[in-house]
């Protein structure tokens, strides 16, 4: 019985930390102190090289009709990283993923199972906000794949979490639906990277269907199993 009444204490948690009632404020979260762009070493060369490359991209319309280029939020040090699909409005006008609405969901998911921004790395399949915040197509995602398998080569992480439809048919493959996918562990070699991949619905597709939360949930708890497994030291 306690260990029945454990787990629910866990999930009533879990659910009201993801409630997407909750009353969000628009000011961006400042969620790593640290600006990536200057680490010292290869790795911050490597990180500033691959963003000039991204600025550099000819002919993309998302390019034309953006604001500013979203390269990345977190921690380039991080054994976890996270590809969610490309930036919708306050992302465009921060320069950051995952500052909206779904991005402060995102937030409290992650922070369920212990993790933030100083020990997570993420970014989008596209860096530059599709008009009216559609999904990218796939001639866009087509441009954008080669900077995000070298951003992905980067960071080098043990885990990897895709978030959403887009971001698992650009990395895993079209004929895969995420609803067959998600909650799988997939040993994945990307570029010179190998890690263990696994798929989950993007924050903003819960907030349009929270009844699919439970399932996140289970996603959830499975990265912070394999966070065990493969003895990530996790920085708080």
């Amino acid at each position: 019985m306690t260990k029945i009444n454990t787990k629910l204490i866990k999930l009533i948690k879990y659910y009201s930390l993801i409630n997407h009632n909750l009353i969000y404020n628009n000011q961006a979260i400042n969620r790593y102190k640290k600006d990536g762009m200057y680490l010292s070493g290869n790795l911050g060369a490597n990180l500033r090289k691959l963003k000039l490359s991204i600025s550099n991209i000819k002919n993309c319309e998302l390019k034309k009709n953006s604001n500013n280029l979203v390269f990345a939020d977190g921690n380039p040090k991080a054994d976890i990283m996270i590809i969610g699909e490309g930036p919708g409005s306050n992302e465009d006008k921060e320069g950051l993923p995952f500052v909206g609405r779904a991005g402060q969901l995102l937030d409290k998911m992650l922070s369920a199972i212990n993790l933030n921004k100083n020990n997570v790395y993420i970014t989008n399949v596209v860096n530059y906000r599709p008009p009216e915040n559609r999904k990218p197509s796939n001639i866009e995602i087509a441009k954008y794949l080669p900077h995000l398998i070298k951003h992905i080569e980067i960071i080098n992480p043990k885990i990897l979490i895709l978030l959403g439809s887009t971001a698992l048919n650009a990395i895993i493959g079209e004929e895969d639906v995420i609803s067959k996918v998600r909650g799988k562990w997939i040993n994945k070699k990307i570029g010179n990277c190998s890690a263990s991949v696994i798929v989950s619905f993007h924050p903003a597709f819960l907030m349009r269907q929270p009844d699919q939360k439970k399932m996140s949930w289970i996603d959830l708890k499975m990265v912070k199993k394999k966070i065990s497994e493969l003895k990530i030291k996790i920085e708080k």
